[in-house]
């Protein structure tokens, strides 16, 4: 997804789930998600005012390659070219991360793959990050000001489960009432 769109001052938004992007120019856009294992990065370049966002569910592919927009690698370079088809230069990239957090508890460590894939992506790029909120047990809402880099981050109520509460969760959602 690749929006340059004004709306004639009125702050406006739009919402991005898991395996989407958004790279914006407005400075009434706000981007948001919600996530919980996913991880987003925002990256815009500060001397123009472009910014987009990514959520990702999987670091990467794992030898798959079905090129969905979900994986981390293929993520990330969705948004940075968004970025630089829009005028953006990569030395002046800046960068905020979220989310990565253990939904489940004890079942799969996948937020913190996710968070750490997204760390070292940065780094190696030289992409400076200059803020992050990742781990933990909360999901987070995120609000992203493309056009500024602004961004708010709001915790959700704690909804970790435990394993056998998931297992006993799916068994009685497959009941079915006549």
């Amino acid at each position: 997804m690749n929006i340059l769109t004004s709306k004639g001052g009125t702050e406006w938004r739009i919402y991005i789930m898991q395996g989407e992007h958004a790279v914006l120019r407005d400075p009434c856009a706000v981007i948001s998600t919600l996530l919980g294992s996913c991880v987003a990065v925002c990256l815009w370049d500060p001397a123009i005012g472009v910014g987009g966002m990514n959520h990702f569910l999987l670091p990467d592919e794992g030898g798959a390659s079905s090129g969905l927009s979900g994986f981390g690698a293929n993520a990330m370079e969705l948004v940075v070219n968004g970025l630089l088809q829009n005028g953006a230069e990569r030395s002046r990239f800046r960068a905020k991360v979220f989310g990565g957090a253990e939904m489940v508890a004890g079942l799969s460590d996948i937020g913190k793959l996710n968070a750490v894939f997204a760390i070292k992506y940065l780094e190696r790029e030289r992409i400076r990050c200059e803020a992050q909120s990742l781990g933990g047990t909360k999901a987070r809402r995120i609000e992203f000001w493309p056009a500024s880099g602004k961004a708010r981050m709001k915790f959700v109520p704690d909804i970790v489960r435990s394993q056998a509460e998931v297992a006993v969760g799916e068994i009685q959602s497959s009941i079915e009432l006549f």
